[in-house]
C-alpha cells in the first residue's frame, strides 16, 4: 500500500477520496410485523398480511429480505400441504414451490394439522431508488385443505436490509 504525504500537512491539499469504497455495508434496516391472521383454501397464491417497504439509496444496492412467518395447514383428507412465496410489488422474486413448502401424507382420514415456522431469506437486486414493497403470499396444494398464517395472532416479521452494492 502506497503512503501519500499531504503537501504542507494540510487538509486543503486533499483533492479526492480513494477510488474504491467498500461494498457490502448495511446502509439501512426496516422491519415490519403483523399479527393479523389470514387463511386461504385456494391453490393459487393469495396475499398474507405480512409486508414491508424500503427505499434504496442507490441502484447498485441489494436488498436482503428476511421473513419469519408461522403457517398452519389443516385437512380432513389423508394429505395436506402448502407454500409461501415472496414478491417485490407484483413480481415474484422467490417462489416457495422451490424450497419453502410443507407436504405431509398419512393413511388415515382424521383431521390433520401441521404447524411450521417458515424462515425465508432472499438477496434481491432491484436496481431501483424508488420505494419497494415486499410481501408474502400463501397457497395450498389440493382442494379441501386450508393454510393459515399468524394463527392465534402469532407475530410474523419481515426485515429489509439495504446492502451497499
Amino acid at each position: 500500500m502506497a503512503i501519500t504525504k499531504i503537501n504542507n500537512n494540510t487538509i486543503s491539499a486533499i483533492t479526492a477520496l480513494p477510488g474504491a469504497i467498500a461494498t457490502g455495508k448495511v446502509l439501512q434496516v426496516v422491519q415490519s410485523t403483523t399479527t393479523t391472521p389470514t387463511s386461504t383454501t385456494s391453490t393459487s397464491y393469495a396475499d398474507t398480511t405480512l409486508s414491508g417497504a424500503i427505499t434504496p439509496s442507490a441502484t447498485s444496492s441489494k436488498i436482503l429480505v428476511i421473513v419469519n412467518q408461522d403457517i398452519r395447514t389443516a385437512s380432513s383428507s389423508d394429505r395436506t400441504g402448502g407454500s409461501l412465496q415472496l414478491l417485490r410489488g407484483s413480481t415474484v422474486v422467490y417462489s416457495g414451490d422451490a424450497a419453502y413448502e410443507v407436504f405431509f401424507e398419512t393413511g388415515g382420514s382424521n383431521l390433520m394439522q401441521i404447524y411450521l415456522r417458515q424462515n425465508l431469506n432472499y438477496l434481491d437486486s432491484p436496481s431501483s431508488t424508488s420505494e419497494l414493497t415486499y410481501k408474502t403470499q400463501a397457497r395450498i396444494y389440493q382442494s379441501g385443505t386450508t393454510i393459515t398464517t399468524q394463527e392465534s395472532n402469532i407475530e410474523a416479521t419481515i426485515t429489509l436490509m439495504e446492502i451497499a452494492g
